[in-house]
């Protein structure tokens, strides 16, 4: 099974937030994406085993950035 995290942009308050319909309870936030991926890669197969689903599957990112423009 594949699982897919969606990663967005909070400008308001400056970090990146993680979150995923296929991973119950996943939602992380840190300034850095960089960081916030790697935090990912521990946390869903933890999470994945707490929720008694099916872990060693493949993590597909998923990277959605939206900024809201203001003329």
């Amino acid at each position: 099974m594949e699982y897919t995290v969606q990663f967005s942009w909070d400008p308001e308050a400056a970090v990146w937030i993680a979150t995923s319909d296929d991973v119950p309870g996943l939602v992380l936030e840190s300034g850095s994406i960089d960081a916030l991926i790697e935090r990912v890669r521990y946390a869903v197969p933890e999470l994945l085993d707490l929720n008694h689903l099916q872990s060693g599957s493949v993590l597909s990112f998923h990277l959605d950035r939206r900024e809201r423009l203001f003329a």
